[in-house]
Formats: C-alpha cells, sequence, structure tokens
C-alpha cells in the first residue's frame, strides 16, 4: 500500500480508457424542430395571462443550439489526461499498481460482461507439432464423456474467476471497498481545479442566461429552464426533468402603475416608474393590486422603530402613503410594507436612496459598480419569513394534480396594501414636495448629504398609487432536475442548487450563480465519461420562483419531506455567487471543517494567497443561515444540512436590468478569476461531501457553536424592552444540554480515528463489520440536524409552523437575519416570557434527545 500515513488514490485514467466507452448519449443535442413542437411549451404560453417579456423572441434561437459551448475537444482530453499522468504529486508504485488493475479490467470487461456467450479459442495451431497418445474414444462411455467435459469446463471458468477476483481485477460486491481497495480521489480533485473554466465557459453561459429577461413563470424562464436542460444532459447527469409546480404568481399591467401628485393642484406631476434602460416591467412581487390616495409621508427605512419615532412626533400615516427608502434597519422590503400596513398606511412606496447604493458610495454604472439613479430594484414582498414557498400552498406541494390551494386573502404570507419601487429620480421629486411639512429629520434618517429630508403629515401633497395586475393563482413553474447516481450509497443525497428565475436579466444575481454551477456540472461530466462515479448521489436543481418567496426549492421540498428527512445529507447553495472578492459563507456550524478543508486549497485571485489565509487573518467565521435564499426549506423545515456560499463586494445594480454581462464584465468580475475560485470551492465541497467514504461533518464544531448561541441569546434576552426582574429566562436547562452535546460529540468522534488506525493497519482492507459500522456513523451524523426537527403534534414555531428547526429559522421581523433559538426570541418579541421559557425547556429536551441518539 506503500505510505500507511495517507490514502491511496485511483490516478485519473488514460486518453485511450476515458473514451473507449464514451457513452453516445453525450453527444446529444435538440434540433430546433423538436423544440418548437414542444407540446408543454405550447399549453405554457397559453397561461402567460397579459404579461409577455419584451425581448422574449430571442431566447428560441439560443437554446436550440448550445451555440458554440461545446465540450473540450479529444486531442485536449488526451493531453489533459497525458499531463494529469506526470502531474499527480501523490503518484507512487501502488498507485501505478491500481492503474494497471484498472486497464486490465478493461482488458477483461468483455469477458466477465458476457459469460454466457463465451466460445473457448481453439489450440490446436498451437499444439500441430506436439504427439499425443491415441485414445480409444470408442470404449468410454458417451454420457461420461459429456460430463467430464462439462465438469473441465467449469473449474476452468472457476479458476478464471478465482484469478481475475485475486487479482483485484474483478469485483462483485456492491462496495468497491469490501473488496479491499480505499482512496482518497485526490488525481479528482486536482482534474477539478486544472479544469474549471480553462475555456472560458462560464462567460459563454453568462451571455447566454443574460440574454433576455427571464421572471418566474415566463416564456422566458421556461425557454432558458429548456437550455439548461440540455447543458445538464451534455454533462451525463442521469434522469434529467423539468419538474412543474403551479404556483400563485402576479404580474404588471402595463399601463396598470401610477405613482403621481394629484393635489395640489400647482403640484401635480407624476413618477417614470420604469429604468431607462427598460428590458421588463418595474414591480412588487405578490405585492397586492390596488389603487389608493394619500397624504405622502417618509418613513425613513420602514421598520418599526421608524413608525414609532414618527408617532413620538405625533405624525399619524393613517390612510397616508408612505415613502421609504431599501436597506437599513429594516431589510426585508416586505416588512417594510407589512409595518406601513400594521401602522394604518393605504400604501407603501419603496425606493432606492443614493446613500445606500447609488452615487453617494461611488460612481454608478456604465462609469461604476453602483446603482444608476434612474434605476429601480425589483423584488418580492411576499413574508418570507413567516410563509415560505407558495403562499397558498403552505406546508404542502404545489403539484400540478394537488387541487387544495387557499385563496389570497387567507394566505398570512401576502400583505394587504398596494406597493411599487421607484428610481431615485422619481423619489427625489417626492421628496423635494414634502418640503415644508412635518417635521424636517436628520441623522439616521437623512441619505444623501445637503438635500433634506422631511417626515410630511396629514396636510402633505396628495399622491396616487396605482398598482393592478394579473394574478395567476396557478402558474407554472420549472425546476430543472439532473443526479449523478452514487455507487456505494445511491439513495443518500447531496442536492446542489441555484435559482434560474430573475427580475430582470440578472448578470450577478443568480446569473454568475448558475454559469458557476454549469461549469461544475460540466467538469463533474467529463469526469463520468472516465467512468468516475461519487459514493452517494448527487443531485443538481435549478430552482425556479425563488424570487418570489422561494417557491421552487420550497415546493421541491414539500414534496419530499420523508425522503429529504431521512436519506438528505446535505443542500450546497449558491445564489449571487460573484459580485465582488470577500468570500463569505454562511451554513450550519456541521460545514466547519469541510468549508475551511476546501478554502486552504483554493487561490484568492487578487492576492495568490489561499482563501482560507484570508479567511483567518479576516477572523470571518462561518454565518448562520436567515430566509434569503433556496437554502431555507432543507435546513429548517426537513434538516438537510446547509450551506451558501458567496464572493460578496459593495452594492451593485440588484434587481436592476443594469444587473447585466456588461456590467459583471467591467465591474463584476472582469477577469472571470471569481468565478473560476467559486467554481473550485463549490466542485471540491461536493467531493468532500459526495466521495469521502467518512463524512467530514464534525459534531463537536456544532456543539462549540450551540455554547455561543445560548451566550447570545442570553444577551438578547436582558437587553428585549419588556425585561425586568421578573421577566427574565432561566437557560440552565439549554446550557446543560449544550454540555452533554459536548461530552456525546467527542464520544461520537473517536470512531474517526479508529477507522483510519484500522484500515491503515489492515493494508487498506475494509472489513465488512467495518464497513457496516461506518455506514451506520456516516447515518448517525447526517440524521443529527433532522432530529433537531419539532415533529410532534402542533410542532413548528408558533404561527409559523412550517420551520420546524429549534435551532435555526429567519427572524420573524427581519427576514433575512437569522435567529438562533427561534422559537424563545419570538415568545421574547411578543413580551410572552412565560412562554419562552417553555420554549427554552423543549428546545433542550429535543437537543438531549438528538445528542444521546449519537452513540446509543
Amino acid at each position: 500500500m506503500g505510505d500507511k500515513g495517507q490514502y491511496q488514490h485511483l490516478p485519473i485514467p488514460t486518453y485511450e480508457e476515458a473514451t473507449s466507452s464514451r457513452p453516445a448519449s453525450s453527444q446529444s443535442r435538440l434540433g430546433p424542430e423538436e423544440i418548437s413542437d414542444d407540446a408543454e411549451r405550447q399549453g405554457l404560453l397559453r397561461t402567460f395571462g397579459n404579461y409577455h417579456p419584451p425581448t422574449v423572441e430571442s431566447a428560441r434561437p439560443s437554446v436550440d443550439s448550445l451555440d458554440g459551448i461545446e465540450q473540450d475537444g479529444e486531442d485536449e482530453v488526451r493531453r489533459e489526461m497525458q499531463q494529469m499522468d506526470v502531474e499527480d504529486p501523490r503518484s507512487d508504485s501502488s498507485s501505478h499498481r491500481s492503474l494497471l488493475r484498472y486497464r486490465l479490467s478493461k482488458s477483461f470487461s468483455n469477458l466477465t460482461n458476457s459469460f454466457s456467450s463465451l466460445n473457448l479459442p481453439s489450440f490446436r495451431q498451437y499444439l500441430s507439432n506436439i504427439s499425443w497418445p491415441r485414445i480409444n474414444y470408442q470404449q468410454f462411455d458417451a454420457n461420461r464423456v459429456v460430463i467430464i467435459g462439462r465438469l473441465f469446463g467449469v473449474f476452468l471458468i472457476m479458476g478464471v474467476l478465482y484469478v481475475l477476483i485475486a487479482s483485484d481485477v474483478l469485483s462483485f460486491t456492491k462496495n468497491r471497498m469490501g473488496m479491499g481497495q480505499i482512496y482518497d480521489p485526490e488525481s479528482i480533485r486536482i482534474f477539478v481545479q486544472n479544469h474549471m473554466n480553462d475555456h472560458g465557459h462560464m462567460q459563454k453561459y453568462l451571455e447566454h442566461i443574460t440574454d433576455f429577461p427571464h421572471i418566474a413563470g415566463t416564456e422566458g424562464n421556461y425557454v432558458l429552464g429548456e437550455w439548461v436542460a440540455e447543458l445538464f444532459k451534455t454533462g451525463e447527469l442521469e434522469d434529467v426533468e423539468m419538474e412543474r409546480y403551479d404556483v400563485y404568481l402576479n404580474y404588471p399591467q402595463k399601463n396598470g402603475r401610477r405613482v403621481a401628485i394629484v393635489e395640489p393642484e400647482n403640484m401635480k406631476w407624476e413618477a417614470k416608474i420604469e429604468e431607462d434602460q427598460e428590458r421588463s416591467l418595474v414591480f412588487h412581487g405578490h405585492s397586492k393590486s390596488g389603487n389608493v390616495t394619500g397624504p405622502l409621508i417618509y418613513a425613513n427605512f420602514g421598520s418599526r422603530e421608524d413608525f414609532k419615532t414618527l408617532e413620538d412626533e405625533g405624525i399619524s400615516v393613517k390612510d397616508a402613503v408612505v415613502l421609504v427608502r431599501y436597506y437599513g434597519s429594516e431589510g426585508d422590503r416586505a416588512l417594510k410594507v407589512k409595518a406601513s400596513e400594521l401602522a394604518g398606511a393605504a400604501g407603501c412606496i419603496i425606493y432606492s436612496d443614493p446613500a445606500q447604493d447609488g452615487f453617494v458610495q461611488g460612481p454608478t454604472f456604465p462609469n461604476g459598480r453602483f446603482m444608476p439613479q434612474d434605476a429601480v430594484q425589483r423584488g418580492a414582498v411576499s413574508l418570507m419569513s413567516w410563509i415560505v414557498g407558495d403562499v397558498l400552498t403552505p406546508g404542502w406541494a404545489s403539484t400540478p394534480e394537488n387541487k387544495k390551494h387557499l385563496k389570497p386573502e387567507e394566505s398570512a404570507g401576502l400583505n394587504k396594501i398596494p406597493s411599487i419601487p421607484i428610481s431615485w429620480v422619481d423619489a427625489k421629486h417626492l421628496l423635494e414636495a414634502l418640503k415644508g411639512h412635518g417635521k424636517q429629520m436628520t441623522d439616521s434618517w437623512q441619505g444623501v448629504p445637503d438635500f433634506d429630508y422631511w417626515t410630511g403629515n396629514q396636510d402633505s401633497p396628495k399622491v396616487n398609487l396605482k398598482n393592478l395586475q394579473d394574478e395567476e393563482q396557478k402558474q407554472p413553474i420549472y425546476n430543472v432536475l439532473g443526479k449523478i447516481t452514487g455507487w456505494e450509497q445511491p439513495e443518500k443525497k447531496i442536492v446542489v442548487g441555484n435559482h434560474r428565475d430573475a427580475w430582470c436579466t440578472g448578470a450577478a444575481d443568480p446569473g454568475s450563480g448558475t454559469a458557476v454551477m454549469l461549469e461544475v456540472v460540466r467538469i463533474f461530466g467529463e469526469l463520468r465519461r472516465l467512468g468516475w462515479r461519487p459514493l452517494r448521489t448527487i443531485e443538481f436543481a435549478s430552482w425556479d420562483g425563488e424570487e418570489y418567496n422561494l417557491i421552487g426549492s420550497t415546493e421541491y421540498v414539500e414534496n419530499r419531506e420523508n425522503q429529504l428527512r431521512d436519506d438528505g445529507i446535505a443542500y450546497l447553495n449558491v445564489d449571487v455567487g460573484v459580485s465582488g472578492v470577500d468570500f463569505h459563507a454562511a451554513a450550519s456550524p456541521l460545514y466547519e471543517r469541510p468549508l475551511l478543508h476546501v478554502i486552504n486549497r483554493v487561490s484568492d485571485p487578487s492576492t495568490g494567497k489561499s482563501i482560507r489565509e484570508l479567511w483567518d487573518s479576516g477572523s470571518r467565521s462561518i454565518e448562520g443561515l436567515g430566509a434569503g435564499s433556496d437554502f431555507v426549506a432543507f435546513q429548517d423545515i426537513v434538516g438537510t444540512s446547509s450551506i451558501d456560499m458567496f464572493f460578496k463586494g459593495a452594492t451593485f445594480p440588484y434587481h436592476s436590468c443594469y444587473d447585466n454581462f456588461e456590467w459583471m464584465a467591467k465591474f463584476g468580475d472582469p477577469d472571470w478569476t471569481y468565478h473560476k475560485a467559486m467554481g473550485e470551492i463549490w466542485a471540491l465541497l461536493i467531493l468532500e461531501l459526495a466521495d469521502r467514504p467518512l463524512l467530514p461533518f464534525d459534531i463537536s464544531a456544532y456543539a462549540r457553536a450551540i455554547a455561543r448561541y445560548i451566550d447570545d441569546l442570553d444577551v438578547y434576552a436582558k437587553a428585549a424592552p419588556t425585561a425586568s426582574d421578573t421577566n427574565t429566562l432561566d437557560l440552565s436547562p439549554l446550557r446543560k444540554a449544550s454540555d452533554i452535546l459536548t461530552q456525546e460529540a467527542l464520544r461520537f468522534h473517536t470512531f474517526d480515528a479508529s477507522w483510519r488506525d484500522f484500515i491503515f493497519g489492515s493494508g487498506g482492507f475494509e472489513s465488512s463489520a467495518m464497513g457496516t459500522a461506518r455506514l451506520e456513523h456516516n447515518n448517525r451524523l447526517t440524521h443529527f440536524e433532522s432530529d433537531l426537527l419539532d415533529l410532534g403534534e402542533g410542532g413548528g414555531l408558533v404561527n409559523r409552523t412550517q420551520f420546524k428547526h429549534v435551532i435555526f429559522a429567519p427572524q420573524l421581523w427581519s427576514g433575512y437575519d437569522d435567529a438562533t433559538f427561534p422559537g424563545v426570541r419570538d415568545a421574547i418579541d411578543t413580551g410572552n416570557w412565560e412562554a419562552a421559557q417553555e420554549e427554552v425547556e423543549k428546545v433542550a429536551r429535543i437537543l438531549e434527545q438528538a445528542a444521546g441518539k449519537l452513540n446509543a
């Protein structure tokens, strides 16, 4: 086995070996006539209502061919294979013996696959010069001759099989390690890193993605989905499908939107609403239809605290049209609208203030990365921290055959007042109209320097907000799915996802993540052609409807809850893959060990240092998971341990049509090197979880995180507005459960060292008993998070029962931010300290039970 301090790996096969069994399916393409005749698409076109993206026609030729995006040529693959044989730093004599066994297995493959039609060769030509004794066959009984001949044939075949099996050329077991071969696929990792974006595929992918708008449920996103499905098939993914759900979506009517000052007469004015570069209409997803008029009032960031400030200043917002700005103390646009509604407003306008994302920050596009003055941030205003997924089917999947749907007015996920987004150009005029009304505000209420910000009051100019739209209660959306089936545990699944829909052309959000995922699929497809398979199944997903309340991923999860709770190992999400140069990750604490291992081998393009070095020098840590992207249903509903990764920069033209290919090529990632780095991190982390014999998740890291979370909760409780000498929490049950988890984690991970010692001590052989123990260990590890779900009768968070995880969920009033021990915090926020204490005890009980199952 060589050095027993390292795993023995199987080198990448040579070009001849790789291409000898290349499947014909890898060359498949759909022709234009096949796409245009697709009956399902024709059915979809009849369901679009009145909303049609203006440039969607350009999608059709781009899906019917892959427009020059091809796989590597055979000569290039040959050279790469030869280089890998030379450059693999861990190649040694043992690995060459493994390669020899691989070549022998190729030579004998036809023999072993067709014993039923085996014809033994004639040896007479070699034996013609040998004098054999003559036998009088007439003296033998014919039946005896037949029996002896058959016995001789059986012994010959058994002898050949014995030689093949003993030499490890053949393995008839499901578990390759059962025959004694264990390896760390280092050469696979080198192949992945060397190939990532080596021919500029990501740029080509992103050019296609940004050719036309692709809003959820529209023709543009369906056509783009077909194109992604073709690339999945080209990448050798299995069972590629477009999975349909029928969900509630809204679309604006061209002449159904208006923001205008209607009184007094001398101040009449109407907003432009649209961007100068109009490619899709400006609106809020899941907004309320309506036509309201009222006095204009400025409410800063639209937080509950901001409305309390207005109330303290004696300024009523009843029946007013409220103007608020994005970001700030209330980062969730939906909760800005909800706070306005609860304060009594009739409607809500949200604008982009240059202090947060425009010229105050720096040069604006096309001269810089920031939001132009005419740009508008679209987005959904469904309450994703209250109801996630299709707002009419909370808790169950909106499959086409499912007839159970709420009415829109019954959904707790929808606001009850109309809203609309506008640009700074339009908002500036509204703010100027407020001068002299209400109170002039400074400090945290002021955005652009040297510009006056007045609150307005009931005497302010009256504004008409009109938002009429098409509302489709069962609009089809399509997730694109494809997988690589694992050979050891095919039922165990690592899901890899990025959403496809965008508010316009979406270069950064989500196109950068889509381009990276497609490149990862391409490279894994090359590995599949070489005969590689992971230990566990990898499923790739292109989600639809993410921008509307994370619909596609949530419906996928709700459609297979039990399966994912049993067999879901991990979910790896990339949304805005690249918008800058700083690597961030939000994840379950289980990911600490594998993530740090991966980023240690990926270089930062700007400095040449490893991402890990920059991570450590910046004292960064894994952030908590809130409700910002498609990981929510996996982590919070079924307990599939999740991670969200991205390279982040300063703000960009978020959810605007200026988030386009030109912006990415000029400011987002001009050299495409951070896309490459993101691809390396993503692919390597997939390999860590799908192809390591022993899963690298770390329960001890989770235990350390729990201890920190308890300290954070203690601070949160003591700082609560209703906290007092009597309104306190006893956190000792949680601390006791945390201590138990710490001890159980130490016991649990002693198996890691025991398993490695056994493998090294046995020359790389894994016994059947040890293999069974390893799989059981892995299963306990992956079930740990699903054991942290509150699945009892009436389980889940109060009034947010979709969220089952007792450690993680979105904050009730800050959807993008994470909330550890969410049930406890929700109770504290409502001032119900008795309920908060009950939640502490329930969480402690569930945590103790989960810890106890690790070593039971």
